[in-house]
């Protein structure tokens, strides 16, 4: 812990000002302390773009991307759930077998990756696994899946995915599928006022392999159904409450407490806290940035120019996102409510771009008045206890 404590400090001179920004010290030293899991990390999705690499620090007004190791060194995340996520297509046999195979494709672009980096990275697969990485001074990865559309029709290939690490799974994404209806639905989808048939046996296997139940992104009805249905505590994985802003990813207090009186966990997000425009310039710059490894130097200062030009995606503050959190303490309890901020999949905050400014959470929440042990609870230990159900739940132990 101190090795670890010590590089991050020498880091600090790499980090944004506003990163920084209200962290004292002995703040920045609790939070170190602490064990930090993000439940919704999409950085995956770069492990296969051209000259990324995990291990090298990165820039997100550069390349758009906000976690890597050295800055999980830097901001204090200690690791989360790395995610194997599928856009939704067509529900058909076709669909599915191309969305099967992506999937299996990103499961081992995340192997890679750890693999390539055996003194930083270690996989997890249960709570004490997090623990005892965490005292070895490793960054955890979680294993998890986000839409279970590629499983087509075939749930036994859940199992597969337990034996490769997966241990949280959601039925859906944007656009409902064979499992559930979506909270963002298409107008020609199906519609099964909440899980489906399918779906409902989908809870149950995720049951018995002792995985997390992962609600975000499904319709509020199949969130209350998989509350009911499932025999272990229900996670929202990165959502937020509508009290704050009313969008179809976030969900009512009634529902808030519902997922809370039944163990259940909401991680908060950093998206859908603020109104959101689409833009095509905006569009066309991101596409450019996603190649910036491959552009030459003047190509790099002319998407610079270009990307200052064009009206940035409206995000929420940093103190937006704390109204967020707390109103969900309040409505739900400290043992509750966690972290999972989207990062890499669209999070991000005006004043808090990427991880390396994480710290000025803990040290929110503790001129908040909340204890240290609580602030922990929030940022990994509601989360090992859903661990821990689901793996008691799986080995036949009481609850």
């Amino acid at each position: 812990m101190k090795i670890a404590l010590i590089a991050a400090m020498g880091l600090t001179l790499a980090i944004p000002a506003s990163a920084q920004q209200a962290v004292t010290p002995a703040e920045r030293q609790v939070h170190e302390q602490m064990l930090t899991l993000d439940t919704h990390l999409d950085t995956p999705s770069l492990f296969e773009r051209p000259g990324w690499n995990f291990d090298e620090w990165h820039h997100v007004e550069w390349d758009g991307s906000q976690v890597d190791i050295p800055r999980m060194e830097a901001g204090g995340l200690d690791g989360g759930f790395f995610v194997i996520y599928t856009a939704q297509g067509p529900l058909t046999a076709a669909g599915f077998a191309a969305a099967r195979d992506a999937a299996l494709l990103r499961a081992t672009a995340i192997q890679r990756v750890v693999a390539g980096n055996p003194d930083k990275l270690a996989f997890a697969t249960t709570a004490d696994d997090a623990l005892r990485l965490h005292r070895e001074g490793k960054k955890i990865v979680f294993q998890s899946i986000e839409n279970s559309y590629p499983l087509g029709q075939d749930l036994s290939l859940l199992s597969t995915f337990h034996k490769l690490g997966v241990r949280m799974a959601s039925p859906v994404h944007n656009g409902s599928n064979q499992f559930s209806d979506s909270a963002r639905p298409k107008p020609s989808d199906p519609v099964h006022r909440g899980l489906s048939p399918l779906g409902r046996q989908w809870v149950t296997e995720m049951n018995r392999l002792g995985m997390v139940v992962d609600g975000s992104h499904a319709s509020d009805a199949a969130i209350d159904q998989m509350i009911q249905l499932s025999k272990t505590p229900v996670i929202l994985s990165h959502h937020g409450p509508k009290a704050m802003f009313h969008h179809p990813r976030n969900i009512p207090d009634d529902l808030m407490r519902r997922l809370a009186r039944s163990g259940g966990v909401m991680q908060m997000n950093t998206l859908f806290l603020v109104p959101t425009t689409s833009s095509d310039a905006r569009d066309k710059i991101e596409a450019r940035q996603e190649r910036w490894e491959l552009l030459n130097p003047a190509e790099r200062q002319q998407f610079l120019a270009d990307q200052a030009a064009v009206e940035p995606f409206n995000r929420a503050d940093f103190e937006l996102f704390m109204r967020s959190l707390l109103h969900a303490v309040r409505v739900m309890g400290v043992d509750h409510v966690g972290l999972g901020a989207d990062w890499d999949g669209g999070g991000g905050l005006r004043d808090m771009m990427d991880i390396t400014g994480i710290a000025r959470i803990t040290a929110r929440l503790r001129q908040a008045g909340f204890s240290d042990r609580d602030i922990e609870k929030i940022w990994s230990g509601n989360t090992l206890r859903l661990l821990r159900h689901a793996e008691r739940h799986a080995a036949g132990k009481p609850r």
